[in-house]
């Protein structure tokens, strides 16, 4: 019992603040635009500062692990590279293979794993170390499958302008994980600790203040883009997706993390990297490639619907067994 409440307490909080932010926008409290300022306030501003003050609290020196940064690296791009060539396969309407692959590989690992992680241990833990080793490779192999992938590239006749169409977009996305703000934060965040940087407190305080925002508001942003409507469509491949993401990678590559001595805030990051449901954002590049969006929507709502569920269950057998 004491495993379990452990568990419900570290998931609960997070899914309730999601479920209070569905009630405000169905309550006509809040409206797309304050999701979009506010996913826009939490991805360029608090989450950066956020890392920028966990990071500077940590001994980095101490704590940078190739190993496990390296395992981050290499579990995404194999689960990538397998989820793709089974996709190729065994899905018959060949227009959804992008938005599949995408949505099966890619998670909310930085918000929510954010979310998760700080609410657990109250400090962000391995979370920025994770997001080193996946989340640059989930924007590099969104954009390779999306462009091999699209409906719209496959129908255009035009070999030439095809191949210089996805030469760009993968040198913009290049530019773009230069540029993400998280990634900037965590770079920033590495350098003051490593200089052993302290702020004034005035500064500190108004950082930690900033820094506290992020959680609750990315959550109650969640909450509120939530559409139940767009669950049923293509229900058979968004359902399958949503397995591959939530348990199929965690089934197979938790019991390696354990082997290779990972725990406590080390797995626990893996977990969201693994488990966390597919991220909005892949809506929005599926669209940007030319996809409708139909199955990529439904797998956001599905697999953030039974997350609840499934973390909870991984996070109790886990504390049960001991490992974190």
């Amino acid at each position: 019992m004491e495993n379990l409440i452990y568990s419900l307490n570290a998931t609960v909080p997070v899914f309730a603040i999601i479920v209070f932010g569905y009630i405000l926008r169905k309550k006509e409290f809040i409206n797309e635009e304050f999701i979009k300022v506010s996913n826009r306030l939490n991805f360029r501003i608090t989450l950066p500062l956020l890392l920028i003050q966990d990071l500077m609290a940590m001994d980095f020196k101490a704590q940078f692990k190739t190993k496990y940064i390296a395992y981050c690296a290499l579990v995404t791009t194999a689960c990538f590279v397998v989820i793709w060539i089974g996709a190729k396969l065994f899905i018959k309407d060949k227009s959804v293979i992008a938005e599949f692959v995408q949505g099966s590989f890619r998670g909310s690992a930085a918000v929510l794993g954010t979310a998760f992680v700080l609410n657990i241990y109250g400090d962000t833990g391995m979370v920025p170390m994770m997001i080193i080793g996946a989340v640059p490779l989930y924007n590099i192999f969104s954009v390779i499958v999306l462009q091999m992938e699209s409906p719209v590239h496959k129908r255009n006749t035009n070999k030439a302008m095809v191949r210089q169409i996805r030469k760009e977009n993968i040198k913009m996305s290049l530019i773009g994980i230069v540029t993400n703000p998280i990634i900037i934060g965590i770079v920033i965040g590495v350098a003051l600790s490593l200089l052993e940087v302290d702020f004034p407190v005035m500064m500190g305080n108004t950082i930690s203040t900033l820094a506290k925002i992020t959680t609750p508001l990315a959550l109650i942003a969640i909450g509120g883009s939530f559409e139940f409507g767009k669950a049923i469509e293509k229900i058979g491949p968004a359902v399958t997706g949503s397995f591959i993401k939530l348990v199929g990678q965690a089934i197979i590559f938790l019991p390696l993390a354990v082997l290779l001595g990972f725990r406590d805030k080390e797995l626990m990051a893996i977990v969201i990297m693994l488990g966390s449901p597919t991220t909005p954002s892949c809506f929005i590049m599926a669209k940007g490639a030319g996809c409708d969006g139909i199955l990529t929507s439904s797998m956001v709502v599905i697999s953030t619907l039974f997350s609840a569920i499934t973390i909870t269950t991984i996070i109790f057998v886990l504390r049960t067994l001991g490992y974190v």
